[in-house]
């Protein structure tokens, strides 16, 4: 106890089991914080954090382990707890302590206002490069933007993020630029780092233009970012690079819908399968996700038919191929505002409509706020 003290303060109240825990959080509900020590087993700690948030969204449950490893920290983020701390490391357990009692604040309505909407995140993965990810984040975007919805592109590449090249933005701001706003990031924190479409009426937060950067943004910075982003716009499309970091893995958490993105290739195909087992295992929503073929029409021996067969998951759309596609891009354009009777803006339209504004249109039109079961908050 005596190790942690410095980060905890001195009131911190040690107790040795997950009943006495649940215990004394039913007992006193001003405890807003729940700090699980290094050697409590892992299913155990994710058990308790997983029971606890459902009664108690502010409830902040931080976990400390010995060693940091992937796989620990999807099972924790998947189960609620809102940090993974090095067990040695004080000063970030005391960093974490401060964020989760800030965010816990606004969550109880203590804090600073953000917006009142209920917004829906939607992350576009693939786990292969090359395969059209960011043209059709960028595009969907753009195309939601146009329709009057006030629409958020968050590019999550954070080394070599290609979104604002892609729009011939120059970006006010980035990511990293949230990261000093940490705890207390509000309407007016993420309006400061973004930088308007002016064409389509898009807003984008940019990747960060040093590739070294990526690694100075945690995970819950883009937690909190993206539920930030929800409150404020209609739509948050989060472009991501092709691989399972840990701030794709935090997108997933919070996101309402997966567009999965595959091309008529072996590769493309064996990853995305993986991409999916790896989902299915991290517990995500099969309804939350949507399987968009990519060059559907390219002559390379591969059929749709083939693709679906080899994933087991059906194609919601599928988006021909097209020469004006990397035209487009090589031009800083999104095709569907500079082309929008080709069949790849025809498709991509499409795809939003029927994917992602009718999926969503109901819940936004009655205004329904969803309550925050993601991580916790702090004592």
């Amino acid at each position: 106890m005596d190790t942690y003290r410095f980060a905890l303060g001195g009131d911190a109240l040690l107790l040795n089991s997950a009943p006495r825990v649940s215990r004394a959080l039913e007992e006193d509900r001003a405890q807003l914080l729940v700090v699980i020590g290094p050697d409590i087993d892992l299913d155990a700690a994710c058990d308790l954090a997983e029971r606890e948030r459902i009664d108690r969204p502010e409830l902040g449950v931080i976990l400390l382990r010995h060693r940091l490893d992937v796989t620990a920290l999807a099972q924790a983020l998947r189960s609620g707890v809102r940090e993974v701390v090095q067990a040695d490391d004080q000063t970030a357990l005391a960093d974490a302590v401060r964020r989760s009692l800030a965010l816990t604040q606004q969550l109880s309505g203590h804090g600073t206002t953000v917006g009142s909407q209920d917004g829906k995140v939607i992350t576009v993965f693939s786990a292969k490069g090359g395969v059209g990810k960011t043209t059709m984040s960028t595009n969907l975007a753009v195309y939601l933007a146009s329709t009057g919805a006030k629409t958020l592109l968050v590019d999550l590449d954070l080394m070599f993020g290609d979104v604002a090249i892609s729009l011939q933005l120059l970006p006010h701001g980035s990511v990293r630029d949230v990261v000093a706003m940490s705890g207390h990031l509000d309407d007016q924190g993420l309006l400061s780092v973004v930088t308007h479409h002016d064409e389509s009426g898009l807003d984008v937060v940019a990747a960060p233009s040093d590739p070294a950067d990526a690694d100075r943004v945690p995970s819950h910075v883009i937690i909190e970012l993206l539920r930030v982003a929800r409150g404020k716009y209609d739509y948050v499309i989060v472009d991501t690079p092709p691989s399972f970091t840990e701030h794709v893995l935090a997108a997933f958490d919070v996101s309402d819908l997966t567009v999965l993105i595959a091309t008529l290739d072996i590769p493309a195909v064996k990853n995305l399968r993986i991409a999916i087992n790896t989902l299915d295992t991290l517990g995500a929503s099969k309804e939350a996700r949507t399987i968009v073929l990519n060059r559907a029409d390219a002559k390379v021996g591969l059929k749709p038919d083939d693709v679906e067969a080899a994933l087991k998951s059906p194609i919601s759309a599928n988006v021909p191929n097209s020469l004006t596609v990397p035209a487009s891009v090589n031009r800083g354009v999104a095709l569907v505002l500079d082309d929008p009777r080709n069949p790849v803006s025809l498709a991509i339209r499409e795809l939003a409509d029927q994917e992602i504004r009718r999926r969503f249109g109901e819940e936004l039109q009655n205004g329904a706020k969803r309550s925050f079961t993601l991580f916790g908050g702090k004592r």
